[in-house]
């Protein structure tokens, strides 16, 4: 059994659409940021995946280079002690002047890996090109990448010049590093199938090892698919491949969670699933794990494939989860144990690697639009600058042979194990391809057995942002306790002690709280005893017991004369009694407990609570009423399970401090209630834009308290939350509530 190294990387596509390139490199600020390394370096892996690429070496002419930021990264990662893996191309077609289908695309390749061993000699790990096969199919099979081509000859012909420039790359830095290695990646699944597809996904289950049967010359007659590129014309191509192979050193596997692909010829049952570009029509090709009940065949199965069928080492060179933080450490750590698990079973698995360290951008869309999506890495990006995630202490930690962090959480089962994965049009594939000759797919899960999780204890049943708090941790698989002042009175010390002993929470969230901003005004004694003093009960509760706090706080703490957006620097100044219990919470909590996380946020709607503005307003206006609204108060509306979702990762994260979570953008209520009812296909003109002293509010508002943050912006823009508020509170449920009152 060897050692399992933690190898690390960063996303660092580089693909072309039409004209454009898409570096992912730019886009994560990696460019400009040579201090990056220093935090990869920390978290102890061993080897850092590391672009050298042709399309930015030499991007205008052949012959034309320019290695200086690679001189002054790679010299870094050296100094760190750290063992590149170089990659050439990633997901590209090569620099403008060539393309995956160009005769020139290979011994161009060759020629700028001959440049890049010259340069770096004492560099001994390489990936001339990653995921050939992939970057074929999504190139020249489906049309997403340059050249756009939609033709299975096309594909081939794709393929076989990226195996070339593998073989011509290794064979040009191995006369300058006889000693290199080749680390050849590429996606690798399985494909299950309806029975009527059971012929279609055997081809696929066949295709998903062309990357690595080609560079080991096993593509000869007799071998599945030789007969159908024979007959398409490359029998000439394979014959010489097979003459003079490139085995690979490492068989590096990348896998997702969406790599287990399920065919079926139901297109019905999949409205806005268009057929698979290669079905003719006839059937999708959709994730597994969404449509196939019971056990897939999982990643502990493929490594034993991936060995058997090789006798090479293997590394797993990518893992990566783009979901919620829990879930994210629960697939990594699924995948080392499958790893450990493999290995001590008698398969050399070398390491697995922490992939997109920070993040990735757009690949929701295959990175063919450059929307800006970003999904949260190792380390998250949206404050500008790195801030380290949950994923980093569990890095470390298995990098150390220590035990991970959150083991609790980390044990309960992923949402890929739980059936709630399932669409409703899920069935099993009764007659899939049978699993693999020597290779057992138990089903079990990988993760460690289940252990009780100490909770996360939620104060305020009765409110929407409490209740909003069950509902998410119940879908993100966190065991959690829902209080009422009956089991937890947080303005008593006492009742606050015995419930946290009695309860043994991991964290608490208090909710709890008047948010009656009138009737705080009415009454302020009242408001401060349930603002005030409740949440400094809890905090110094939790600071002596060594529990997490998160409480909340509002916009009302400002009094909106800065004349531009509130950020966690800005000095408090509320105008009404409300946001003066909520500064002086602000204060107590954090004197009481400096490591408690406290969020500001403002102006709540949500499609499961009818006590909102947005539903107040979209019942007026579907009832074909005029809807009065302030035009001369400023707000931030925040989707709340869009913030429960960000309090429960940053709370994951241990994050500590005043933060501002609002959903990006502010708008007057009147130019809410207008946004609501275009995105609604209603008449925007239906709503009354008047001046806020007509509404009759008992406590002065601040005139704009638009919340943005010096932290990271985490939630989305207003428009994309109203659009998902407005898919899950359905027409029919808000005509049928009657008016507000």
């Amino acid at each position: 059994m060897t050692d399992l190294q933690l190898w690390g990387g960063c996303e660092y596509t580089l693909n072309r659409v039409g004209n454009r390139f898409f570096d992912q490199t730019i886009r994560s600020g990696h460019q400009d940021r040579v201090a990056d390394l220093q935090l990869f370096a920390e978290l102890g892996i061993r080897a850092l995946r590391y672009p050298v690429l042709w399309e930015r070496t030499s991007p205008h002419r052949a012959g034309e280079v320019n290695f200086a930021w690679s001189d002054e990264r790679l010299a870094e990662i050296r100094r760190l002690g750290l063992r590149p893996i170089v990659g050439l191309v990633h997901h590209g077609s090569g620099p403008a002047y060539t393309s995956l289908l160009a005769d020139d695309f290979a011994t161009g390749l060759a020629g700028h890996a001959r440049a890049a061993a010259e340069r770096y000699p004492w560099i001994e790990d390489w990936t001339p090109v990653n995921e050939p096969l992939t970057t074929a199919r999504f190139a020249c099979l489906y049309g997403h990448w340059y050249p756009h081509k939609q033709d299975e000859d096309a594909c081939w012909l794709a393929l076989l010049n990226q195996i070339d420039a593998v073989r011509g790359a290794m064979r040009e830095i191995r006369r300058v590093n006889p000693a290199a290695r080749l680390i050849q990646t590429e996606d690798l699944g399985f494909c299950h199938a309806v029975p009527e597809l059971t012929a279609e996904a055997a081809f696929e289950n066949d295709r998903r090892w062309l990357t690595w049967d080609l560079l080991c010359g096993t593509v000869v007659p007799g071998h599945p698919l030789w007969s159908r590129l024979s007959a398409r014309g490359f029998a000439d191509r394979l014959q010489a491949i097979t003459d003079d192979p490139c085995p690979p050193d490492v068989i590096g596997i990348n896998h997702y969670l969406t790599s287990e692909r399920f065919l079926d010829d139901r297109i019905g049952l999949y409205p806005g699933i268009g057929p698979s570009a290669e079905s003719g029509g006839r059937y999708v090709n959709v994730e597994a794990v969404r449509t196939v009940p019971g056990a897939l065949l999982g990643v502990e199965a493929l490594l034993g494939e991936a060995c058997s069928r090789y006798g090479r080492r293997i590394a797993i060179t990518e893992c990566h989860n783009g979901c919620t933080r829990e879930e994210q450490m629960r697939w990594f750590l699924q995948v080392w144990r499958a790893a450990e698990s493999a290995s001590a079973r008698g398969a050399e698995i070398e390491a697995v690697t922490a992939w997109a360290l920070l993040g990735t951008f757009d690949w929701d869309s295959l990175v063919t639009v450059e929307a800006g999506h970003y999904e949260c890495g190792v380390y998250d990006l949206r404050a500008g600058t790195p801030r380290p995630t949950a994923m980093v202490p569990l890095l470390r930690a298995l990098a150390a042979g220590a035990e991970p962090p959150h083991l609790d959480i980390m044990a309960m089962p992923g949402w890929w194990e739980r059936d709630n994965r399932l669409w409703a049009c899920a069935m099993p594939p009764a007659s899939a391809p049978a699993t693999p000759q020597g290779v057992a797919a138990t089903g079990q899960s990988l993760a460690p057995p289940v252990r009780d999780a100490r909770p996360i204890l939620v104060t305020g049943r009765s409110g929407t942002l409490g209740r909003m708090f069950a509902r998410h941790c119940e879908c993100r698989g966190l065991s959690y306790v829902l209080t009422d002042r009956a089991s937890l009175a947080i303005d008593d010390p006492s009742s606050v002690t015995a419930a946290l002993d009695r309860i043994g929470p991991s964290a608490v969230v208090n909710t709890a709280g008047l948010v009656d901003i009138d009737g705080a005004e009415a009454d302020p004694a009242v408001c401060f005893v349930a603002n005030v003093g409740g949440p400094a009960n809890l905090a110094a509760a939790c600071e002596r017991q060594g529990i997490a706090l998160v409480t909340f706080s509002s916009d009302q703490v400002f009094d909106g004369a800065k004349g531009s957006a509130y950020v966690e620097g800005d000095a408090t100044n509320p105008l009404n009694a409300y946001g003066r219990s909520k500064a002086e919470a602000e204060r107590r909590v954090l004197d009481a407990d400096p490591d408690a996380l406290v969020i500001r946020t403002a102006a709540f709607f949500s499609p499961h609570d009818v006590y909102n503005f947005a539903v107040h307003a979209l019942l007026a206006l579907r009832a074909g009423h005029r809807f009065a609204a302030a035009a001369d108060n400023f707000v931030s509306p925040t989707y709340v399970p869009d913030l429960v979702d960000a309090v429960l990762d940053l709370l994951l994260d241990g994050e500590t401090g005043i933060r501002h979570l609002a959903s990006h953008g502010g708008l007057s209520w009147a130019g809410f209630a207008r946004a609501l009812a275009t995105a609604d296909g209603l008449d925007p003109g239906a709503v009354d834009a008047v001046e806020a002293a007509s509404l009759g509010w008992r406590a002065p508002r601040p005139a704009d308290v638009t919340l943005a943050t010096e932290r990271g912006q985490m939630l989305p823009d207003i428009n994309d939350a109203i659009a998902r508020f407005l898919r899950d509170y359905p027409r029919a449920s808000v005509r049928s509530e009657g008016p507000a009152r």
